[in-house]
Parts: structure tokens; C-alpha cells; sequence
């Protein structure tokens, strides 16, 4: 089931990537600029050291799956559906990067008609469950952390583009 899993998952990001670039592409045709950019090779890198961590600890240490694996992995399909969710709300507007379309109108439909990051939500709850599922403790309390930390600087980066932007401000009602 292990090969399986993160074989899966791993070929669902690099199909989400190829999606962000043609997203990217599109946008940036339309006027589009790309915020935060000096953070986005720290995330990245970040992700890759998840799936690496993951896969030494499950191997490496001969981590088992876990007694209450059935929960880890519902919850962790029931998130792949709410991410599928958030990127076909967004559509064109989805991507890895913070890329913003001056003047554009925020997207308020889907999960984003009550959360204004769900994405970020889900990303968070993969983190923590997808290394849960298999008994990888390490990976699951690090990369949560190192999460927290990225979501500091990205969030705050991401809000000021959208404010400064779009009408992000009137959609959400903040400063």
C-alpha cells in the first residue's frame, strides 16, 4: 500500500505543476505579476524534503502503517477531494505561486466562499496525515512546523498582493 499511496501522490503533484505552469502562463498573458517570489524556492524545497523524509523514515526505519491507518487514509482521500475542489474553483487562477491579476475579481465560490485559504488548510492537514498514516512521527511533527513557518511568510505575501491588487479587501471585508 506504501508504493501505492505515494506513488499516487507524487504523480498528482507533478500533474499539479504542469497545471500551474500553464495557469502562470495564461495570467501572465493577461498582465499578471508574481508576488513572493523569494520565498517559492524555500517551499518547494520543502516539499521535496517531506516526500524525502518520508520515504526514509517509512523505509529507513522500517516504519509500519498505522493501527488506526483506515481514519489516516479516509481523511487524507477527503482532502484530495477538497483540494480537487479548491483547483477547479479557481480554475485559471490556481497556482503554486502567487501569481495576481491586477484588478481581477477575488474568486468566491467553492470552499472559498467560506475560508479564505482552504488550500493552505489542506495542504497543513496532508502534511500531518499523509505521514501519519504510515507511523512516520518525525516527518508528520517537522514538516508541520516548517509548514507553520512557510505559511507565515506566504500568507502575509499573498494578502498584501490580493489587497494591494484586486478587491480583495472589499470581498473580506479587511484592512
Amino acid at each position: 500500500m506504501i508504493p501505492i499511496v505515494l506513488s499516487v501522490v507524487i504523480l498528482q503533484r507533478i500533474v499539479e505543476l504542469f497545471i500551474a505552469k500553464r495557469n502562470e502562463k495564461w495570467m501572465m498573458r493577461q498582465g499578471a505579476f508574481e508576488a513572493g517570489a523569494q520565498h517559492y524556492p524555500f517551499m518547494v524545497a520543502m516539499h521535496v524534503c517531506f516526500f524525502l523524509s518520508l520515504l526514509i523514515e517509512i523505509y529507513v526505519f522500517n516504519r509500519p502503517l498505522s493501527p488506526i491507518w483506515g481514519l489516516f487514509l479516509l481523511i487524507f482521500l477527503l482532502t484530495q477531494l477538497l483540494r480537487i475542489w479548491c483547483l477547479t474553483s479557481l480554475g485559471k487562477y490556481w497556482n503554486t505561486k502567487i501569481i495576481v491579476l491586477p484588478d481581477a475579481k477575488v474568486v468566491r465560490k467553492g470552499p472559498y466562499k467560506w475560508i479564505r485559504h482552504p488550500n493552505y488548510v489542506i495542504v497543513a492537514t496532508e502534511l500531518l496525515v499523509l505521514p501519519l498514516l504510515f507511523s512516520a512521527y518525525f516527518t508528520a511533527i517537522l514538516f508541520t512546523i516548517l509548514n507553520v513557518w512557510m505559511m507565515s511568510v506566504r500568507i502575509p505575501a499573498e494578502e498584501k498582493a490580493l489587497k494591494d491588487a484586486t478587491n480583495y479587501r472589499e470581498e473580506f471585508s479587511i484592512d
